[in-house]
């Protein structure tokens, strides 16, 4: 059996993982790390020679650059060719543009202001910024912290993803982030993540709540929607940011479905083809929170580092769902999804199956964006079983019933529409039942008994014979003792009697047709 071919100054066989680059010269792979190659420079070497290579032939030969317009700026610039998102001309006819003030949709407010109790009872459906922080529960490191304090603290040799915001494309470098920051706490007692993630779940834990981000000057990430529909958490600890927001109407995101899957999608800038794109400045201290579904692009306008966060929550259940299915009809990758976003809603299925039976329980009616996000996410359930006949993988947790799970939540709904009909149940009358039923109430009210003494006036002859018999002043003198009368006394309309007992001198008190009798 021959054995594996080797490469590199290493001599090491073929590793699939590790990016390799072919020397033009001698034909040999070296891998990038052993000759200092990153796999995001890479793309702009035209020949390259290996160390050893160079000696004789000289440094490796750089790529031309004939445009600053095109992703691949080796194009000839003859002008046909429309402008591509990222590129540096881009970016300039960018900041040249006008667009609607941020100020029209911004929710400004204090840190301690921005509450899970708030967003329940108004909604967290327009962005927020908040520039006072106190109160909002997010931790970060001083404003001087730098790139190389980033290093230090996780290791130069952390390979990271990057966007390479030229092209639009994604990369791999050395270098992340693990640092000890928490998150605003609105977003730590709404995650799904947080409240309904088992500890033995079968798959891996999504961690999606923290993020450091470095951009330098100039950088543009194009619109998008974050994965799973999640909302975002976004803080600037220097630099700036400017945000293009585009509100997520049934209308827009059609559009931006549409957008996303043409072929010349990087050379058509998306908030030209919508009613309204926002223009939102993010400067050094301030936070940003987007909701669900909200289609936004980000351009770096100064060199910058922010740390942010994404999370699931039971507020807009709906919009969450549908973004998910535009991932999966757009082909989006594994790797810019939410991580097992169908597993946490089964999760998430069961644990508000939990909390309807409760609210029954205890007689008290769940929110509405509850209860129409349960409907949604039993639609989904039943889309997602289904689907498992033609598709292999599953992400339906081991120990949950998935047909039992959706029946039992169907019925938590048919019970509340049952009730709500129940409650409130509009009529009309026509002119001729009104009339009858006006003279009905009118025979009704002429056989009425003559009136019955009022509770109040039973419970203040028995407190008069309680006293006289304990020989205690006037009345007014014990208005504490009244206080100790409980109980409930109806009116009586034929001969019936009740009795209360007092806990002190156990005296009762018989009524016959209103009048004390013993």
């Amino acid at each position: 059996m021959a054995a594996a071919p080797l490469y590199c100054v290493c001599r090491q066989p073929y590793d699939v993982s590790r990016f390799m680059i072919e020397c033009d010269i001698c034909k040999d792979w070296f891998h990038g790390s052993c000759v200092q190659v990153e796999e995001h420079h890479a793309v702009d070497i035209d020949v390259y020679h290996c160390p050893k290579c160079d000696v004789v032939h000289g440094p490796s030969l750089m790529k031309r650059r004939n445009n600053g317009h095109r992703h691949d700026y080796t194009e000839p610039d003859d002008g046909s060719k429309p402008v591509q998102a990222g590129t540096s001309v881009f970016v300039k006819e960018l900041q040249n543009r006008t667009f609607a003030s941020g100020e029209e949709i911004m929710m400004q407010m204090k840190g301690e202001h921005v509450s899970t109790r708030y967003l329940e009872k108004h909604g967290f459906s327009y962005p927020i910024v908040v520039t006072e922080m106190e109160g909002l529960g997010l931790k970060l490191p001083v404003p001087t912290f730098s790139v190389k304090d980033v290093e230090q603290y996780v290791g130069g040799n952390k390979v990271i993803d990057v966007i390479d915001v030229a092209r639009q494309a994604d990369s791999k470098m050395k270098l992340t982030v693990r640092f000890l920051v928490e998150v605003p706490d609105v977003a730590q007692k709404m995650s799904w993540v947080e409240n309904y993630w088992p500890d033995d779940s079968f798959f891996p834990k999504p961690f999606v709540q923290k993020y450091c981000l470095m951009g330098v000057k100039d950088s543009y990430t194009d619109f998008h929607i974050d994965f799973g529909g999640t909302s975002v958490w976004y803080h600037v600890l220097w630099g700036e940011k400017i945000f293009y927001l585009i509100k997520p109407s049934p209308v827009n995101l059609a559009l931006y479905e549409a957008w996303s899957s043409s072929p010349n999608q990087s050379e058509v800038f998306f908030g030209d083809k919508v009613e309204k794109c926002y223009k939102c400045v993010v400067p050094q201290g301030t936070t940003l929170l987007i909701p669900t579904g909200w289609i936004h692009a980000v351009l770096t306008s100064q060199d910058c580092m922010a740390f942010g966060g994404n999370f699931l929550h039971n507020l807009n259940i709906g919009m969450q769902l549908r973004c998910y299915e535009m991932e999966r009809r757009l082909k989006t990758p594994d790797l810019f999804k939410f991580p097992y976003f169908e597993a946490i809603c089964w999760y998430v299925a069961k644990n508000l199956l939990e909390t309807l039976k409760e609210l029954r329980e205890d007689n008290c009616p769940p929110p509405t964006y509850l209860v129409e996000g349960v409907k949604a996410l039993i639609s989904a359930l039943r889309t997602w079983l289904k689907r498992e006949v033609t598709e292999p993988t599953s992400e339906v947790p081991d120990h949950i019933r998935p047909n039992h799970l959706i029946k039992e939540l169907t019925k938590e709904i048919r019970y509340l529409e049952v009730r709500i009909r129940e409650t409130v149940r509009p009529f009309k009358l026509n002119a001729g039942a009104a009339a009858r039923r006006a003279a009905r109430r009118l025979r009704e009210q002429q056989r009425q008994v003559p009136k019955m003494p009022s509770n109040l006036d039973i419970l203040e002859r028995h407190t008069r014979e309680v006293l006289r018999r304990l020989e205690v002043g006037p009345l007014e003198e014990d208005a504490a003792f009244c206080a100790k009368v409980r109980g409930k006394l109806n009116k009586v309309s034929t001969a019936s009697a009740a009795a209360e007992s007092l806990e002190d001198n156990h005296l009762r008190l018989m009524l016959v047709n209103g009048r004390i009798i013993r």
